[in-house]
């Protein structure tokens, strides 16, 4: 986590939800999320059809930069946000890694569709649960609101909401 004010950076795009600031926030939109897992690895466990089914499985826990603690997966059923903690076989702090796990077969992840898009194409990785999605995770850009935004960073934030923005759900 960069301070913007501190350490002089004119603006940062941020996922996830944020905390209170004094930051002026400009929201792109929310990214999909989706389960996957490698082929293999629901061939070992089986094929989930709930999150009531999940007992028996593993995920791959991403540690939270916020917490220090691993992320419960997370399932929309009936409007409601239901949290289920799994047993993780390995704990990763990026992306990459985490993608990586799960095609080896190592558990169950969570992540914005675009990340998998690959992966699902070539069927590297399935998508699980589907009728029970993730929450989707905001996407936005903050700036300090104690100083005056200079042409070139509102040309760069104009830019990102018009690039990024409507490939998003709940885009500009």
């Amino acid at each position: 986590m960069v301070d913007l004010v501190r350490e002089g950076v004119d603006c940062v795009v941020r996922a996830g939800a944020l905390a209170d600031s004094d930051m002026v926030v400009r929201r792109l939109g929310t990214m999909p999320e989706i389960t996957v897992a490698s082929p293999s690895y629901l061939t070992a466990h089986g094929r989930p059809q709930t999150p009531d089914d999940l007992a028996g499985h593993h995920m791959i826990g991403f540690v939270s930069s916020r917490t220090g603690q691993p992320l419960p997966l997370e399932f929309t059923r009936d409007g409601q946000v239901v949290e289920v903690p799994l047993p993780a076989r390995v704990l990763v702090s990026g992306a990459d890694t985490s993608a990586a796990a799960a095609r080896l077969g190592l558990g169950l992840v969570q992540a914005p569709r675009y990340r998998f898009a690959g992966d699902l194409a070539s069927g590297t990785l399935v998508e699980v649960l589907a009728d029970f999605p993730p929450t989707p995770t905001p996407l936005s850009v903050l700036y300090p609101s104690n100083r005056q935004l200079s042409p070139r960073v509102r040309v760069f934030v104009d830019w990102l909401a018009e690039t990024i923005g409507p490939g998003l759900d709940g885009g500009p």
